[in-house]
């Protein structure tokens, strides 16, 4: 019988440093780096390209179950329909464009069949708002990372190079619409661990989760209790 699969979840706010984090504790425990953030942003470069409305869901719906989205083994990379679009995705626009998409419960569903998808064939770490409480409620090992609403703005506006100020009220927009829609909000799940990564840098948050899921597994394997 074959080890069972491991699914880490991250979960957050914007601007927590989930993307950095996943990315790198997927490469030291080998497993698949899935960005589910980068997935509503490439359905809404598509969206923007394709002329679609932001406020038409059913066009939109049918955008999120026909995209081909792929991920990179071992890199950041994100594929739409056989084109590289990483550096597409991270514009301001597509952002916007990203968290109204998001907002929509069909495009939501597609997506979380998608992501669900890639967890079924591989190990995985994932990362992004409803991880832990919808997409993989099982998941193996669960984290909520957090910081300081100024420490998250600070973060991605050095990622954007954008003024501070600008990217403080950007997030701000985000989280309210993040933790108040009605589909999937932005919640930790109860059996997550919190972590505030506000005054840590990026190599102790990683041996922190590390930690967590060494407690959580064994050997690649689930540990039984």
């Amino acid at each position: 019988m074959s080890a069972k699969r491991i699914t880490v979840a991250i979960d957050g706010p914007a601007g927590a440093g989930k993307s950095t984090l996943a990315r790198r504790i997927a490469g030291k425990l080998g497993y698949v780096y899935v960005d589910t953030g980068a997935m509503y942003r490439a359905v809404g470069l598509w969206a923007l390209r394709a002329g679609v409305a932001l406020s038409d869901m059913h066009r939109l719906e049918q955008l999120a179950r026909e995209a081909q989205i792929e991920f990179v083994s071992g890199a950041s990379t994100i594929v739409l329909n056989g084109e590289d679009v990483t550096e597409e995705i991270r514009a301001p626009e597509v952002s916007d464009a990203a968290s109204k998409v998001a907002q929509i419960p069909a495009v939501r569903r597609a997506l979380v069949d998608k992501q669900r998808e890639i967890g079924e064939s591989a190990s995985c770490v994932v990362e992004g708002r409803d991880i832990g409480s919808v997409v993989f409620p099982d998941a193996s090992v669960k984290v909520f990372l957090d910081a300081e609403p100024d420490v998250r703005a600070g973060r991605r506006a050095r990622e954007v190079d954008l003024p501070v100020e600008v990217v403080t009220g950007q997030i701000a927009v985000r989280d309210a619409r993040d933790r108040n829609r009605s589909e999937s909000p932005l919640v930790q799940a109860p059996d997550a661990v919190y972590l505030d990564t506000s005054g840590m840098s990026i190599d102790e948050v990683e041996q922190a989760v590390l930690k967590i899921v060494r407690d959580r597994t064994s050997n690649g394997k689930e540990r039984t209790h």
